[in-house]
């Protein structure tokens, strides 16, 4: 072969070459909206998410396999940690079966999604999310770029399909939660055990010659463990310290964060999610790589917008924002709540138990009651959030019983007292009583649950120029004074024309100087939580 054919020879290979090494990643959509910072705060919150107020949120994986609680995976590989000592005495040494083998034993031999998306429907739940993946990295679809999903391993189901069907039966909005960009740290604990695994390692014969069932499929795209421990952490929390990636966080590399931009520009490709969390400060590699995440959402919102009219009807959510970035995603606290109203809508996150569905919780009977998820929805929702809350599910794939109760008290408030939430905005006030007075900032991403609510404390949200009062608990004589309507208050909006009390009808009243008094039934429509008061004027 002369010179000048072999040139172009090597020629056409390199470009076939580039075009092969282009097709391995999913081209970004192109739309109104660029993957950078200004571009991207063109996005508005869509108005049915507003209305939304309530969605309920499957956090189940192969974590829950084991059923002893959140952050799994993680925990069994610290020896002198509660998890590590159940999984050696459940499971064996990590080294034996490690998160490889969880992910393989979990079978969701009882998952019936349509049935439990149908429970949670009723219940009054406005959006349903489902977990997408965690920080195990194990993806819950059928994904093109991570062969360790639950397709292949494990149930054998595309999970998140699944859901995705029950979500279009029953008229709710889907969401999926995307937690894989922390795996490079967080999973650091296997490299003492099993997480330095290679897929070679898949072709050696066991002990007793037989060939291992993981044979052809690569460990390090579950662990992604061959690099350099991060510095300046021994336990398993001090990771929070590194969440954004500093404080010796070690680096991820640009294969890794490129997988899982992939991973979730083909999860959006092909279920069109209208929903999308992140567990990040902010978006996935903040703090090591903002381009990342400013692709994926370029990518979400131009997908929308070119089905929608230019408009992106879809809601992405991180944590920890700044002014700023609350204009271009949705603001998600943890576990907690602001204690003022917010400007721009936003979302508390829950749970009622572990995130991870944990058997100390149900044995000790740790859940949160119907009241106290009902007096959060309500305070959330008077500040102008939504409430995302978690029902832990057993590995198996179906709730307890005392889940069921949970979620039975809360439908009983909703049936009464469901207009008061859904479809409603903030009023002049979000409240009145002794929390709406009080500090409680919140700390980190959130964490300041746990409010201790009294019919003293009274929340506020109106729809079509209707009032809605909320007692945070039935009042002593069932009498109350909802002091914001006094005539001398800033918030004083006239005479009621009419008060009623969801579920019962007119009740007694009159405006004094002091506040409008108000005298409720000895009956307690909705159960003995919080009576709501819809007043016009």
């Amino acid at each position: 072969m002369n010179n000048s054919l072999c040139i172009k020879m090597m020629g056409i290979m390199l470009c076939m070459s580039l075009s092969m090494q282009a097709q391995t990643n999913e081209t970004i959509e192109k739309g109104p909206y660029e993957a950078n910072w200004e571009s991207l705060k063109q996005w508005k919150c869509p108005e049915w998410f507003r209305d939304a107020k309530f969605g309920i949120w499957a956090h189940w994986g192969p974590q829950c396999q084991a059923e002893d609680g959140d952050w799994y995976a993680r925990g069994m590989y610290y020896e002198d940690h509660w998890q590590y000592k159940h999984h050696v005495e459940r499971f064996g040494s990590p080294n034996d079966f490690g998160l490889k083998e969880l992910c393989n034993a979990w079978k969701a031999e009882q998952w019936n999604p349509e049935e439990l998306v149908r429970l949670y429907k009723s219940v009054g739940a406005q959006f349903f999310f489902t977990l997408g993946q965690h920080h195990d990295n194990f993806d819950l679809w059928n994904s093109t770029y991570q062969e360790w999903n639950s397709v292949n391993v494990g149930p054998r189901r595309d999970i998140v399909k699944e859901w995705a069907a029950a979500c279009k039966k029953y008229d709710l909005p889907l969401g999926v939660s995307i937690h894989g960009a922390h795996t490079w740290t967080w999973l650091e604990p296997a490299q003492k055990f099993d997480g330095n695994l290679t897929k070679e390692d898949g072709y050696k014969p066991n002990a007793d010659g037989t060939e291992k069932w993981w044979k052809g499929l690569d460990p390090q795209e579950l662990y992604a463990q061959r690099h350099e421990h991060s510095t300046g952490w021994e336990k398993p929390g001090s990771i929070h310290s590194q969440w954004d990636w500093g404080n010796g966080a070690s680096q991820p590399s640009e294969a890794f964060k490129m997988k899982l931009q992939n991973r979730v520009l083909q999860l959006i490709n092909d279920y069109d999610p209208q929903m999308l969390y992140f567990d990040d400060t902010v978006l996935p590699f903040y703090g090591c790589d903002d381009q990342i995440g400013q692709n994926i959402l370029a990518h979400y919102y131009n997908h929308s917008a070119n089905q929608h009219g230019g408009q992106a009807q879809v809601v992405p959510m991180g944590k920890i924002l700044n002014d700023e970035q609350k204009q271009l995603m949705l603001w998600d606290v943890e576990r907690g709540i602001p204690d003022r109203a917010q400007p721009l809508p936003w979302q508390t996150c829950t749970c009622i138990g572990q995130w991870h569905y944990d058997q100390g919780v149900y044995q000790q009977n740790r859940y949160k009651s119907a009241a106290t998820v009902v007096r959060m929805l309500v305070d959330v929702v008077s500040k102008n959030g939504c409430l995302l809350l978690s029902i832990p599910i057993r590995g198996n794939g179906s709730i307890d019983e005392k889940e069921v109760a949970v979620l039975n008290g809360i439908k009983a408030w909703m049936d009464v007292n469901k207009e008061s939430i859904v479809g409603t905005r903030p009023w002049k006030t979000f409240g009145e009583g002794p929390l709406a007075e009080a500090a409680n900032p919140l700390n980190a991403q959130g964490f300041n649950e746990g409010f201790k609510y009294s019919s003293d404390d009274i929340r506020f949200n109106e729809k079509n120029g209707t009032l809605y009062a909320t007692l945070m608990g039935w009042p002593d004589a069932n009498k109350t004074i909802i002091k914001s309507l006094a005539s001398l208050s800033p918030y004083y909006s006239g005479t009621p024309s009419n008060v009623k009390l969801l579920g019962y009808g007119p009740v007694a009243y009159s405006l004094e100087a002091d506040g409008l008094h108000v005298t409720l039934p000895a009956d307690r429509p909705g159960g003995n939580i919080a009576p709501v008061l819809v007043i016009n004027f």
